[in-house]
This record gives C-alpha cells, sequence and structure tokens, in this order.
C-alpha cells in the first residue's frame, strides 16, 4: 500500500510479523503524523508484529517533530513487543540522532523479554 501526503510518502508492505515502511520525503512538523498514523495502524492491525522496518533511504528532512516521532514509534513498539529497525538511515538523520543522544536508543539490541 503506498501513502503520499504533500511531501511524504509511505509505501508499506508486510506479513503477519513483518512490515516494512519505506518512507520518501520530509518527516517533519506537516507529515511526520502520517508516519506515526500508519505505523499505529500496522501494530493494531497484526497482533503478532515482531519487526517493523522503516526503510529512512528516502528522508530528505527530519526536523524535531519527525524526532519525535520516531521516538514515540519506539515506545509503542516496545509497548507491543515488536523490534524496530531504523533501515539505511541517510547522513542526515544519522546526524541528528547522534547530536541528540538517541542513536543508542534506537540502534541497542532488544532486550531478552522483547523490551526495547
Amino acid at each position: 500500500m503506498t501513502t503520499s501526503h504533500a511531501a511524504l510518502r509511505l509505501a508499506t508492505a508486510g506479513t503477519a510479523d513483518t512490515v516494512h515502511i519505506e518512507i520518501t520525503g520530509d518527516l517533519d512538523y506537516d507529515n511526520a503524523e502520517f508516519l506515526l498514523a500508519e505505523v499505529t495502524d500496522q501494530l493494531g492491525a497484526r497482533p503478532q508484529l515482531r519487526d517493523l522496518h522503516l526503510h529512512c533511504a528516502g528522508i530528505a528532512n527530519v526536523d524535531s517533530m519527525g524526532l519525535s516521532i520516531l521516538l514515540m514509534i519506539g515506545r509503542r513498539t516496545a509497548d507491543t513487543g515488536t523490534r524496530l529497525h531504523l533501515d539505511d538511515r541517510p547522513p542526515n538523520l544519522e546526524r541528528l540522532l547522534d547530536l541528540t543522544g538517541t542513536l543508542e536508543y534506537f540502534t541497542r539490541a532488544a532486550a531478552p523479554d522483547g523490551a526495547f
């Protein structure tokens, strides 16, 4: 399924236990909530979901709202025992995560009990 908004395009594909969402465009104040809505829908529709892959290579711009949404997604996936993967992070996202001290939050291994 592909969802488009002004400056954000989300392409979602998956199975009962794995979902891939390809993000293209700006993850910012105007658009980030659409990613959160898509993730929330996927988590609700797939109770057996174990892995959520956000493919980030196509992210053009990311601001504080985009980072906030990613952190919120991290909390929601942790609450459901789903592993969150931020795949193919572009340099601008990698730098933002590093500068804000959140890179480790997104890249550390999940705890054995499924907690994030």
